[in-house]
């Protein structure tokens, strides 16, 4: 049992949260442990059971995704956070990765896809639902690094955690690779974090992707 993915579910329609929860149960190692109906009883329950994973929709009654997601992570960094909504538009994505969520997955999504996004935010990995990749890589490619904010240079060994971030490494992963602990990873990544004034992984990755630190390919 202690190997099970903890889930908080968080919908404020009931079919909705019914149809997820059964598909994820489906799942021998994912247990939804509680559900909110909206975004101030999804901040109590995870305030309460300490998930690992809260899978969030964005538009709730009382508190938004967005919201919630901007609270996890001042209050309970180690709770991953997956939105799961069926809303595409660029704002409400770049909203979702400054705010500081790991994934972001559309509603339409397999339940396949949705099982094994909740699995990648477990283990520390940044999720990015397909459609929303190409469309961001695609908006990327066209921009040029001179027409973005400036940034603080990183270190050739920020480069090299960025660039196996982007690959989808966990930090455990990248420390192996690079012969550091965990906790020094952890370390470089903050500094990117705050380098590049990002909020989350996968923003880092994007905002790296943008300013050509690493190539489009090494990702995803």
């Amino acid at each position: 049992m202690s190997n099970l993915i903890r889930v908080l579910l968080a919908d404020d329609h009931a079919v909705v949260r019914a149809g997820i929860r059964q598909f994820l149960e489906q799942a021998a190692d994912i247990t939804v442990i509680a559900e909110a109906d909206d975004g101030e009883m999804a901040r109590q329950l995870i305030a309460q059971h300490k998930p690992d994973v809260a899978v969030l929709d964005i538009q709730m009654p009382l508190a938004t995704g967005i919201e919630v997601t901007r609270w996890v992570r001042d209050n309970h960094p180690d709770v991953g956070v997956l939105v799961l909504t069926a809303y595409d538009d660029d704002p409400y994505v770049t909203a979702v990765l400054q705010a500081g969520a790991n994934g972001y997955v559309l509603k339409t999504a397999s339940p396949a896809t949705i099982v094994q996004a909740v699995r990648d935010v477990d283990e520390g990995k940044s999720v990015l639902d397909p459609a929303i990749t190409r469309r961001l890589m695609a908006h990327l490619a066209g921009r040029t690094p001179i027409s973005l904010p400036a940034y603080e240079e990183l270190s050739e060994r920020e480069l090299e955690v960025l660039a196996l971030t982007g690959k989808g490494y966990t930090n455990k992963a990248i420390g192996v690779q690079l012969g550091i602990s965990d906790r020094t990873v952890q370390g470089h990544l903050a500094k990117i974090y705050h380098k590049l004034n990002a909020g989350s992984r996968t923003e880092a990755v994007m905002k790296a992707v943008s300013l050509t630190l690493i190539p489009a390919e090494l990702t995803g």
